[in-house]
């Protein structure tokens, strides 16, 4: 397990630019993830997947709908999860070996309203620090919901909650990731977050995870989950960062 750890901390494929915004900022987006001729197929195959999604898997909140599991989905969907800067970003911010925890779909949908503000982990809780990542299936634009940080707040102890009346409101210096499709923005999960409103008839999909310490209880029980032709597919590594 450490040699694997070892391995990914070695690597040093994140612009210098990126690993400085990771600590000093919360996040970083990584564009040309997705080539432009691949797009049309991560679409189809993201749009297959939730549409043969069974109901046990399916969450539908006040503004997205939620598809789990989508390690399980589709080979389209294995390279998000062992992507080589994402994994180095890992080793930067966890800092010791780590495991996925989620890897879902999300879309937001037409004319929702802007999401609050959250982080996904408070700096003073056990498994602090995770890192989190969402990859553009569509462009993030001003007037789809693209996700907005406040940057610098991981340093905080402080949370939106204690701060804020009204947790859907802009806040001083917030910035939106207007990015294009196959694009991936990678932050700290105790970055101030949130998606903005969708003023647009379209909705607005995206491949959403985050990643913990090794030893950390994780949202879904991926291991659990594997069924036999996802563990034909994938190699060594991705078995090590399932923790299967």
């Amino acid at each position: 397990m450490d040699d694997w750890f070892n391995a990914l901390a070695s690597v040093s494929e994140l612009p210098s630019g990126a690993v400085q915004d990771l600590h000093e900022v919360g996040f970083a987006v990584i564009p040309g993830v997705v080539a432009g001729g691949k797009l049309a197929q991560l679409a189809r195959a993201y749009d297959s997947a939730v549409a043969s999604a069974q109901t046990d898997d399916v969450a539908t909140g006040s503004t997205t709908t939620r598809i789990n599991d989508f390690v399980n989905r589709a080979p389209e969907f294995d390279e998000f999860y062992i992507f080589s800067p994402l994994l180095e970003a890992c080793c930067r911010i966890i800092g010791r070996p780590f495991k996925l925890s989620t890897m879902h779909a999300r879309t937001l949908r037409p004319r929702a309203p802007a999401q609050s503000l959250h982080v996904d982990f408070e700096r003073d809780l056990e498994g602090w620090p995770m890192v989190g990542f969402i990859l553009m299936v569509d462009a993030f634009r001003a007037d789809n919901g693209a996700t907005r940080f406040v940057p610098g707040s991981h340093k905080w102890m402080t949370t939106p909650e204690s701060l804020m009346r009204d947790r859907q409101a802009d806040y001083p210096g917030q910035v939106l990731t207007c990015d294009p499709a196959g694009s991936m923005i990678v932050f700290n999960g105790s970055v101030w977050h949130g998606h903005t409103a969708n003023a647009s008839g379209e909705a607005r999909r995206s491949i959403q995870g985050a990643f913990i310490r090794r030893e950390a209880r994780p949202g879904i029980d991926l291991p659990a989950r594997m069924r036999p032709e996802t563990l034909a597919r994938i190699g060594t590594l991705g078995k090590y960062v399932l923790a299967v």
